[in-house]
């Protein structure tokens, strides 16, 4: 055991600075680790050469729940970054789109496998297995704010939430199987409702008084403690009843993400959900038999190239058919085209089910493996794909300049900012990850560019390390309160001013870092004031003196409200030359 954990830390003390220098995802390294130190790489001859035990992993399947320990902690993560009231606006695109992509996709191999000489029980399992995308690699790569990120976010959800029913069907179609599969399946699911409403109610009665305690200890090692104890209870809790521990993950993400927590306990579980997914994508490295690929070359590549081509052309399809644009079609149906870790999940429960040959269920398991592998490369060729059906012009050479104002977000709001600042002779970028929103900008003269904030280069790109101010418009709080968390992280002494809807808002961002939160609320009813001060005869000069008074003691409330003794020297002085 020690052994492998030294092979495993070494490999991410390798892997991952070294594809960091040279800009390549780490998904890819961690693969090819572990291709070379798995029993079909260097482990193989490890009785011929006793000394590459020690470079080796000695008991593949020992790494199997740490693996899967990587994935629960991804869709944690992934709740921590929704909401209930965003999870609810995506429910057309959850069970609209994330249905008719799993079932047109699944059905649809099946009938080509079936044709292929596949009995059709088979076919349709290997058609479902292959219809699963990769959760664990794709939105790491795609996050979840952008269009791309939240089309495969609500098709990634949908089949994690059928992994279950998809399983129990399988088994109920075994030969041998009697009633009991289907019967199983109904015991499930209610039982799991059942579960999943008890999440619901201990979790929002019981996780802020948890976390409250914790954060008045002020001690980190109860804050991880607290925050495992969440994620790894509400996950035996649905497993405990059949549903897949994924689901209680999410749900506790869910449950989090609600309160004012979420932005530290997302911070603290980052470096656990990294090593483990690593560990996860060694294991798939693992998998990979080189010589068996050789010696079946032919017939590998064309069913990987089959898989990924008719994946992608039904996603993006699906995705142009319901409104979405033709380069996010095209990016998100490319990136959704490889098969997932699930697959290996279906292959094995349709192994056991015996609806298909171990020697199939072998080829499969290749082909997934591949297809895994490929995905980051597939990430990068559909982004070219997407600017070559529909380009996004290029920012002028001196939107990099020192000293501008970078607006987040390019909608109505950051437009009006964009055109004060203009007014006034201050350089400044929008960025947004809306290509309609872009192309509406650039058409109306401002500087604008494509790209999703939260994603770590992007601000990077813009010279932010030397911008007078950030400006957050967008109308998604929590979001905003990431980003203001991680600007505040890395840039201390950065001037961050951000939208927020109301002052309960207001205040959250405060805490989060930022030098000014701005409620709607407030300035609204500001503005409704002067306005009938104006017109039923006050003069103009008292009325302005008393909405800024007005104005600073609401600011100064909302500060207390943060839990804000004092405000940190910020650099200002560019804006308020």
């Amino acid at each position: 055991m020690l052994t492998d954990a030294l092979v495993i830390l070494g490999a991410a003390g390798i892997v991952i600075p070294v594809f960091t220098r040279f800009r390549i995802t780490p998904v890819i390294g961690f693969i090819l680790i572990g291709i070379a130190v798995g029993p079909f790489g260097l482990g193989s001859m490890v009785y011929e050469y006793p000394w590459l035990g020690h470079v080796t992993i000695s008991d593949p399947e020992g790494l199997e729940p740490f693996a899967e320990f990587g994935i629960i902690l991804l869709l944690f993560t992934i709740g921590l970054e929704l909401s209930f009231k965003r999870l609810w606006q995506m429910r057309r695109l959850v069970f609209g789109l994330g249905a008719l992509e799993l079932i047109i996709i699944g059905s649809s191999l099946a009938m080509a496998l079936s044709m292929m000489g596949q009995y059709w029980t088979g076919a349709l399992a290997l058609g479902f297995a292959l219809a699963f995308s990769s959760t664990a690699i794709v939105l790491p790569i795609s996050g979840t704010s952008s269009p791309v990120g939240r089309a495969a976010l609500s098709m990634l959800l949908f089949e994690d939430i059928m992994i279950v029913p998809i399983v129990f069907i399988l088994g109920a179609m075994a030969p041998n199987a009697q009633s009991e599969g289907w019967e199983g399946l109904v015991t499930t699911l209610w039982q799991g409702g059942l579960v999943v409403a008890a999440l619901l109610v201990l979790g929002r009665l019981a996780l802020p008084r948890l976390f409250a305690q914790a954060a008045r200890t002020k001690s980190p090692e109860l804050f991880l403690a607290a925050s495992l104890l969440v994620v790894i209870g509400s996950s035996l809790a649905t497993a405990a009843v059949g549903l897949s521990p994924i689901v209680g993950a999410l749900i506790a993400g869910l449950l989090i993400a609600e309160t004012e927590y979420h932005g530290e306990v997302e911070g603290i579980m980052e470096p656990f959900k990294g090593l483990a997914l690593g560990i996860f994508l060694i294991t798939v490295g693992m998998s990979i038999d080189l010589t068996t690929i050789w010696s079946n070359l032919g017939a590998i590549l064309g069913a990987v190239v089959m898989v990924l081509v008719f994946k992608a052309f039904v996603t993006g399809l699906l995705l142009r058919l319901m409104g979405a644009r033709r380069s996010t079609s095209a990016e998100t149906g490319v990136l959704m085209a490889s098969p997932s870790e699930t697959t290996l999940i279906v292959l094995a429960a349709a192994g056991s089910a015996m609806l298909i040959q171990p020697g199939t269920a072998q080829f499969w398991q290749i082909v997934t493996a591949i297809g895994l592998t490929v995905t980051p490369v597939l990430a990068k060729l559909g982004r070219i794909i997407a600017l070559k059906v529909e380009p996004v012009p290029e920012m002028p050479d001196d939107d990099v300049s020192e000293g501008k104002t970078i607006i987040i977000g390019a909608g109505r709001v950051g437009r009006l900012i964009a055109d004060m600042l203009a007014a006034h002779d201050k350089p400044y970028v929008a960025i947004d990850s809306d290509a309609d929103l872009i192309a509406e900008a650039k058409r109306k003269g401002f500087r604008a560019t494509f790209g999703d904030a939260a994603r770590g280069d992007a601000l990077s790109r813009l010279g932010i390390e030397t911008a007078a101010a950030v400006v957050l418009t967008m109308d998604e709080p929590v979001l905003a309160q990431r980003l203001v968390t991680k600007l505040r992280r890395n840039y201390p002494d950065l001037l961050i001013v951000a939208r927020a809807r109301d002052t309960r808002r207001a205040a959250e961002l405060y805490r989060a870092g930022a030098s000014h939160a701005v409620p709607e609320t407030l300035e609204s009813s500001l503005q409704l004031s002067e306005a009938v001060l104006v017109d039923i005869g006050v003069p103009m000069g008292p009325v302005i003196a008393s909405i800024h008074e007005k104005r600073d003691e609401f600011r100064a409330q909302l500060e207390r409200d943060g839990n804000l003794d004092r405000k940190p020297q910020l650099r200002t002085s560019t804006l308020e030359s």
